[in-house]
């Protein structure tokens, strides 16, 4: 068994992921949360964080499934209206999933993975690590790793001009988290609804501070009509959210008509630009650590994958560890262990990117189809899983052809 030595900083999903795998394993793991469990459970909403089955299987090999009871997510349905005629679709489908997704707020979930280290032997530290901080767990650890996604010491490492598509933040983001919503009928499901132009609502049931809940997420273009959120009060957040959905979605609107804010602290707006950056920050004094997660590939959460991510570079970086035995963490195991992570979540970006873009017409005419073969549907859904099957047929106008050719030749149309 080693006891080999390695801080990790930032308590966030991909933190705690790797930190109780690393437990697992003989390691001597510290971890850096600016934040206690008791401020975590008081503070406001940080994301919207469904995880799907993959992520979830990374998360239940360390010990984390202590949410039997949430309310489960069972597919994915999807929905465009009709852009001449207010308040019709203009297509609308849902697709069940293989296996259930679940969001818990990370409000309860950051504090229970805390304590579940602390029970597991690792050793945590509370303080803002800045530069100076890093410098001195590079002396004290063999390998440090920055997993804090926000904050001075991600923007530290270095953006990668040619890795990020983008330079601006492509949507003006919010979520709502809200009781009373209206179930799905079926099946429950993220219910994701495209407006051409103005942007995304998706809506999915999860667990919240109080109980069961569902969280609104918003994505507007920047400067549309959707880009309504800064400066608002809660109530006022609650009551853009149902304007929005009175306005474009009136289908969504219907199931909205008894909703309250879950708490004051339950709703969040902002925006950034999707990013990747260089995974080996060098230190002044030469020394280097490694980011991982939304430190090196900060995706937007058009497509929610963000803690399905989170997880898997987790897992990923995990692997990397464990597969380097005894050997030193030099800059070349940091960088081939991103690399590593960057070969499997490169298709998650691109899938993530091409949503952000106006939706060319092999895309419509995809997702159009879902509503006539249910073969469409139930593959799109079941990509959330893993996206990397997104570019067998959705980036291309070429592979969608073909596969809709195939899909109709099984069916006998």
């Amino acid at each position: 068994m080693s006891q080999r030595h390695i801080t990790i900083v930032g308590a966030g999903q991909s933190g705690i992921q790797l930190g109780l795998g690393l437990l697992m394993h003989g390691y001597h793991v510290r971890l850096i949360s600016d934040r206690t469990p008791e401020e975590i459970r008081a503070g406001r909403v940080a994301s919207s964080q469904c995880m799907f089955s993959k992520a979830l299987e990374y998360e239940r090999a360390v010990g984390v499934d202590l949410w039997p009871d949430a309310p489960p997510v069972e597919g994915i349905g999807f929905t465009v209206p009709h852009p001449e005629q207010p308040g019709e679709q203009l297509f609308s489908w849902a697709g069940r999933l293989d296996s259930p997704a679940y969001a818990i707020d990370q409000r309860i979930k950051f504090p229970a993975l805390i304590e579940l280290f602390v029970q597991n032997g690792g050793e945590v530290v509370y303080e803002e690590a800045d530069i100076a901080a890093l410098e001195r767990y590079t002396l004290e650890s063999e390998l440090v790793i920055v997993a804090a996604g926000k904050g001075e010491i991600a923007r530290a490492f270095e953006r990668d001009a040619e890795r990020s598509t983008f330079a601006e933040p492509q949507r003006a983001l919010a979520l709502t988290y809200v009781t009373g919503f209206e179930p799905s009928p079926d099946f429950s499901r993220v219910s994701f609804n495209l407006v051409p132009g103005v942007g995304e609502f998706f809506v999915f049931p999860a667990a919240t501070i109080g109980g069961d809940c569902h969280i609104f997420v918003f994505e507007g273009i920047p400067g549309g009509p959707l880009d309504r959120w800064q400066g608002l009060t809660p109530e006022q957040h609650l009551d853009a959210s149902l304007d929005f959905l009175r306005e474009y979605l009136p289908w969504e609107a219907e199931r909205a008509t008894d909703v309250a804010l879950t708490d004051d602290l339950g709703v969040l707006q902002g925006r950034f630009a999707p990013t990747v950056r260089h995974p080996v920050m060098q230190l002044p004094s030469g020394r280097t650590v490694l980011g991982m997660a939304d430190v090196v590939v900060l995706n937007d959460p058009i497509t929610g994958q963000g803690s399905n991510n989170a997880s898997k570079c987790a897992q990923s970086y995990l692997d990397a560890i464990l597969d380097h035995e005894n050997l030193p963490y030099d800059r070349a195991f940091k960088q081939n262990a991103f690399e590593r992570f960057w070969a499997r979540i490169k298709p998650v970006a691109d899938w993530t990117n091409a949503l952000l873009m106006p939706p060319p017409p092999h895309v419509l005419q995809l997702l159009a189809s879902g509503a006539q073969y249910p073969e469409v549907a139930h593959r799109f859904a079941n990509g959330f899983t893993d996206p990397v099957d997104f570019g067998e047929y959705f980036l291309t106008p070429d592979g969608a052809e073909r596969y809709l050719a195939e899909v109709a030749t099984r069916a006998g149309a």
